[in-house]
């Protein structure tokens, strides 16, 4: 047993062992972050169901819904073509994709998490001061993914086997290979980067080429069949076709590359040293030039803001672009009206899709100042922040550097998805960046919680994902499934005036405004007192 680590090697002998205890010791790290992760996945499928079915109650309602969205190349784009007028052809053609894209996402965090993080703070040599096979750490690394995309993949086929049991299992596998795609994905990043935060953004990287590839593959396509579709994982989850006569063959595409990248993985990793990577990274000028605390923040966290902004204005463009699609397809319905409404819209289907987009616009960019106001955390556990603060900078001003960065980022990611709402959709522009930048003090709010509980308890920071990702689902599932108005309020957002099309409420604003203040404030003083590293 390692005294420092807690960690006991595996009875096994040879290079994977230690793999069940590393494995148990993942889990365990991961016991709340997955759990919500993997219901977060699951509970968005689940709950498109029983909406679908209020919302087109006849066979004949559905194949009209179906035949639109197969007619607009600009929603196929969005959200894939629809093999099947049935409850469960339409909800995959809804959640399909976006259901394997945050399982791609939460494998490759997982992952990034368990191997370069490790190596990067110096824990994973730690660990393997003990008895642990050099293919361990990266063996159990992969089992934990691979035991959440398997949760999935069972929460759906059983949640929506009364649709069919063929159809369920096709989208738990379609979601759960995406998932381990992306996995593997992240284990081979992890061996060519020299850090974590690139290991992320190329495996990122790789998650939104895959989404273009698709939907540049959808829009020209109606079934599927274009060449960029079969190049993205993305595109094989909706080939498998659930619901709509199964391919039980594609399955087994996303078999191969999870080994062909697994192999590919371990090479990489028995032919480099503990802590090294292939891509070398780029020495700095032999005479510093960061003098502040923001601009080591802005070195620091300047890639991550650029490949957000890029993505809101692309998305915010094709949401723009489909704006007036989106309306005629909605038309009469006065069920779906409704939902747009409760999610962001007051009067007007046009207005009540602008302001929806808006309010998804800002949750996203919620999880853009988690993650960034967490970077100070970060800097804290790896032990880069100790030398930075062991000059003339304080606490306050080297934290304060990366706050603004993931404050006045949000402000940025909000104009830009705005600008790009209002060039894709054409008109109106004053009132759709109005709509855009009123949804900035909830994400400031959420920001403000992070900044708290690292402030106060650097233990309890993970908590942040947790608490975004139950603003999220609330926000975008609630008003679909009808959740009472005080459970939506619980949300940030669900205090703000839906704009365009409705008045703007300055008090609800101004209070926001007041409680992210507050918030900050309270975290910079607990940072101010507490020991370095120590909860």
């Amino acid at each position: 047993m390692n005294a420092a680590t807690g960690v006991t090697a595996g009875h096994g002998a040879g290079e994977f062992a230690g793999t069940g205890t590393l494995l148990r010791l993942a889990l365990r790290r991961d016991r709340v972050l997955l759990p919500v992760w993997v219901l977060a996945v699951a509970g968005m499928v689940l709950s498109v169901p029983g909406p679908v079915r209020d919302l087109y109650d006849t066979a004949a309602e559905r194949a009209e819904f179906a035949a639109s969205i197969t007619t607009n190349s600009s929603l196929r784009a969005m959200y894939g073509p629809a093999f099947s007028d049935s409850v469960g052809g339409l909800t995959v053609m809804r959640v399909g994709v976006f259901a394997a894209l945050f399982a791609a996402v939460m494998s490759l965090l997982v992952v990034i998490r368990h191997t370069r993080d490790e190596e990067e703070s110096g824990r994973q040599e730690l660990l393997s001061a003990a008895r642990v096979g050099r293919r361990a750490p990266l063996t159990a690394t992969l089992l934990a993914a691979a035991v959440a995309n398997t949760a999935i993949a069972l929460l759906i086929t059983a949640g929506l086997s009364g649709e069919g049991a063929a159809g369920a299992l096709a989208l738990g596998l379609g979601v759960g290979g995406t998932g381990m795609f992306f996995a593997a994905t992240a284990a081979i990043a992890a061996q060519l980067t020299g850090s974590g935060r690139l290991a992320k953004g190329l495996t990122a990287g790789a998650l939104g080429t895959a989404f273009v590839l698709r939907a540049a593959g959808d829009s020209g396509t109606a079934d599927g069949s274009s060449v960029l579709t079969w190049l993205s994982p993305l595109g094989w989850t909706e080939n498998l076709r659930a619901f709509a006569d199964e391919r039980w063959w594609v399955p087994a595409l996303f078999a191969a590359a999870v080994l062909v990248q697994g192999y590919v993985a371990y090479r990489l990793a028995a032919r480099r040293d503990l802590g090294m990577s292939f891509l070398p990274t780029r020495p700095g000028p032999a005479v510093g030039s960061l003098s502040t605390a923001g601009a080591l923040a802005w070195r620091l966290q300047r890639g991550s803001l650029y490949g957000w902004g890029g993505a809101f204005l692309a998305a915010g463009i094709v949401f723009g672009g489909i704006t007036t699609g989106a309306a005629d397809l909605v038309g009469n319905n006065e069920s779906t009206q409704e939902i747009l409404q409760r999610m962001g819209g007051a009067s007007g289907i046009t207005d009540a899709f602008l302001g929806t987009m808006a309010t998804v616009f800002g949750m996203v960019a919620a999880l853009f100042v988690v993650s960034s106001a967490l970077r100070p955390h970060g800097e804290e556990t790896s032990g880069r922040a100790e030398p930075v603060l062991a000059g003339a900078i304080g606490r306050v001003r080297w934290a304060g550097g990366h706050l603004v960065i993931a404050f006045g980022g949000a402000v940025v990611l909000m104009l830009l998805s705005g600008a790009g709402l209002a060039l894709g959709y054409g008109r109106d522009p004053a009132a759709v960046l109005g709509a855009a930048l009123v949804q900035v003090p909830a994400v400031w709010v959420l920001g403000g919680i992070v900044v708290l509980l690292t402030g106060v308890s650097p233990r309890a920071a993970p908590l942040a994902w947790g608490v975004a990702v139950a603003v999220l689902l609330v926000g975008w599932l609630g008003p679909a499934v009808d959740l009472p108005s005080w459970v939506l309020e619980l949300s940030p957002f669900g205090w703000l005036p839906r704009l365009p099309g409705e008045g703007m409420r300055w008090g609800a604003v101004l209070l926001q405004l007041a409680l992210a203040a507050g918030l900050v404030t309270g975290g910079l003083a607990g940072l101010r007192r507490r020991d370095l590293g120590t909860g």
